[in-house]
């Protein structure tokens, strides 16, 4: 509710007032002059009879990175505030973020001054609570954040726009809206002369907000958020976009890191490995020991050379560009948000990969990176390092279109490549129009292949519906990858947390994977297995496994497309990898979390007295053409919750290094028993790879043996074995 004696109203109660000081600043030619035009704003606005306040937050409303949930007129009261009004999917309110880390970093709440985001969902999806908190991890918000799942706030206000910046003065009154993402200058502005005007009134108070970070409470991860992943097929590689850490890993198919590039914190800069750094990369392309990088949030593609160990910047000059046509030479070329990149040919004669597409999701558009001289489809020769548009006009619509330029796409996230005819195009996972389009490799036709709706202004028409073209409905896919042994589409489907395929001879769209929950079960077979917003995928060792991003679940996860079974790509430093920085000083080991799909197995109660030891052999065999995951951390550990006297002065843990020569597990009653009864817990961890090590699987199991405790002495006592057949 609003504050007493004020009026409630919409944004258009500030528009005329507004709408007159942006035609003043237009003609305002010193920065003295910009202020004091913003101060008489000021003046006239604080002037007003009643108060354009805006309303209070509604009670029950879900709170991040707060102690406790805040009030306009009570915690806010004295201070200047901007209210973000986004919704996580959006480009432009990505965009945004820069420049609102950077007014937090000139202003405090000490100085007066608070951000507070006001998460408004397009998608059903993005209203769920969890996934807000992954979305404020991954994008680094440190501000507290509401979740306004029914947008009411939004609605009261009249906001139409993603992102839309509300000022308010100390008094929960409106001074200032910004609409859209460009307005750094105005905000700097307006924000630093409305903390000087009301601080001359003595109304700015310095009191402190209780902050709580999210991230904070969260343990640390072998990947975090991973948004890509592609496969070099000739040195049996994976090359995954370690989006949250913001590095590129190199890793061997059973999981063993090879390079880590980057990390953990963003950064821009060129130069060996150890000093590289990246900024949120998302999309990765690997041919001949060069891996190039879309690096999403530096506005940048880099290169990394695997063989001389160095980084290096080939296009976009580091600064969110707005240019919709480019032709520059690459590192001359600014470019706005490259999500996603794939290898292609141009129509020179040479037959090889000349060409680098990209899928500008901050412009709306596909473009084109000359790797090296050669002809895009009805273009002259270009020189090699040219950068410029292909397809999408940059306006964000589902328009399909016989010409390349009068198209338009909203987003693009993902891109996949089949050059064979007569597919000879480029997949694009549009995620805002929630389609997926094809864009020809001959004329640079754009066409609709399934998703979304004939309206290319609807950018709403989004589902989770299994069927032909227009009819399937997608919500917000980000990743597709073209399986040319099968002629099929795979479609990360990602606010559906869902795998789908395509026929794109049919049309005919069906799930593959997933049951629509946002959760991280490995089951049985695929429809039994969940992701949670899974955001990259490609196909792997000649069309049998399909490796994916699941970006939510901090995983990469492995689909055998022919046994159609899921497993987890474990991810294990090597020795000589680093990963995170220098290793740490040996810790003592934590017990891990062991999957719920882990068996359980009650073991007969065994008698003991005190002093004597039992002996548990453990005796486990792996499937059938499997074996140990070398380097990986296969190990048991000991655990008795609520008797942990039972463990004082024991070995607690230990590694499995070998299935033919299992260790045999000892454990020493105590002479100072606390209780006569007692569970003794076993966990056992195993990871195991196939014999080629094409794909490699992670496997727990609990052993729980009920201890009772005797003064009778036993003369002895035999071991117990610990079977089990995975």
């Amino acid at each position: 509710m609003a504050a007493p004696g004020a009026r409630s109203c919409s944004l258009s109660g500030l528009l005329p007032a507004q709408t007159s000081l942006e035609y003043a600043l237009l003609d305002a030619v010193t920065q003295e002059e910009k202020d004091s035009l913003v101060y008489q704003y000021l003046q006239k606005v604080d002037g007003w009879e009643q108060d354009l306040s805006v309303p209070e937050f509604p009670e029950g409303l879900e709170w991040l990175n707060t102690e406790e949930s805040i009030s306009v007129y009570k915690d806010l009261c004295g201070k200047v505030v901007v209210l973000d009004f986004f919704t996580y999917c959006c480009i432009n309110c990505i965009h945004l973020l820069p420049d609102l880390h950077a007014l937090e970093h000139t202003y405090s709440d000490k100085d007066g001054l608070l951000i507070v985001g006001v998460h408004s969902a397009k998608f059903p999806n993005e209203k769920v609570l969890d996934n807000v908190k992954s979305a404020i991890l991954r994008y680094n918000i440190t501000h507290p954040v509401v979740n306004d799942a029914d947008a009411s706030l939004w609605q009261e206000l009249e906001v139409s726009c993603w992102p839309t910046l509300i000022i308010l003065g100390p008094r929960g009154n409106m001074l200032f809206s910004l609409i859209g993402e460009g307005h750094r200058e105005k905000l700097f502005l307006y924000t630093s002369i409305a903390l000087k005007y009301y601080k001359d009134r003595g109304q700015i108070r310095d009191n402190k907000i209780g902050i709580k970070l999210y991230k904070d409470s969260l343990p640390p991860s072998p990947l975090l958020f991973p948004g890509k992943v592609t496969v070099d097929h000739v040195s049996n590689r994976l090359v995954i976009a370690d989006t949250g850490h913001h590095r590129i890993l190199v890793v061997w198919r059973n999981g063993q890191i090879q390079y880590s590039i980057g990390g953990p914190n963003p950064g821009r800069k060129d130069g060996m490995f150890s000093e590289s750094t990246f900024n949120s990369p998302q999309g990765v392309a690997i041919m001949d020991n060069i891996i190039y990088v879309a690096d999403t949030e530096n506005h940048l593609i880099r290169k990394i050379d695997l063989e001389a160990e160095m980084v290096s910047t080939v296009a976009g000059i580091g600064i969110q560009g707005t240019d919709k046509e480019g032709g520059a030479k690459g590192e001359e070329q600014p470019i706005s948000s490259p999500w996603d990149i794939v290898f292609g040919r141009s129509g020179s004669e040479v037959q090889r990969d000349d060409i680098l597409w990209i899928a500008m999701a901050g412009t709306h558009q596909i473009w084109a990176f000359l790797l090296d001289c050669g002809r895009l489809p009805k273009k002259n020769e270009l020189k090699k390092g040219t950068c410029l548009r292909f397809a999408g006009s940059g306006n964000e619509e589902n328009r399909n279109n016989s010409y390349p330029h009068k198209a338009g796409f909203a987003q693009p996230s993902g891109l996949s490549l089949a050059s064979e005819d007569p597919w000879s195009c480029l997949f694009v996972a549009d995620s805002e129009s929630s389609t997926v389009r094809t864009v020809s490799l001959k004329d640079g036709a754009v066409k609709h292949l399934v998703g979304g709706e004939r309206d290319p202004m609807n950018l709403f028409a989004f589902g989770d519906v299994d069927g032909v073209g227009i009819n399937a409905k997608l919500q917000h896919p980000l990743g597709v990858t073209w399986d040319k042994r099968r002629n099929l589409v795979y479609v990360a489907d990602s606010y559906n947390h869902k795998i789908k395929v395509v026929d794109p001879k049919t049309k005919n769209c069906t799930t593959l994977a997933g049951t629509g929950d946002a959760s991280n079960v490995i089951g049985s077979n695929f429809t039994d297995s969940t992701f949670n917003e899974p955001g990259g995928l490609c196909i792997g060792e000649n069309g049998q496994l399909l490796y994916v991003a699941d970006t939510n679940n901090h995983q990469i996860k492995v689909m055998d497309l022919e046994t159609k079974t899921v497993s987890v790509l474990p991810v294990f430093r090597s020795e000589s990898a680093m990963v995170d920085g220098p290793f740490p000083a040996e810790k003592q080991k934590t017990l891990p979390r062991l999957p719920k799909s882990a068996p359980d197995i009650r073991l007969s109660p065994v008698a003991a007295s005190p002093g004597q030891t039992l002996q548990f052999k453990l005796r486990l065999d792996l499937p059938s053409g499997t074996k140990l995951t070398e380097g990986a951390p296969s190990c048991w550990f000991l655990s008795a919750e609520g008797n942990e006297w039972l463990l004082q002065g024991q070995i607690p843990s230990g590694e499995i290094e070998s299935i033919s020569s299992q260790p045999t597990i000892s454990l020493q009653i105590p002479g100072d028993c606390l209780s006569l009864e007692a569970v003794l817990s076993i966990s056992v961890f195993l990871y195991y790879c196939s014999a080629d090590s094409s794909a490699c699987m992670m496997k727990g199991i609990l052993f729980s043996q009920p201890l009772q405790i005797t003064d009778t002495q036993q003369d002895y006592i035999p071991p117990v074995e610990l079977k089990y057949i995975f």
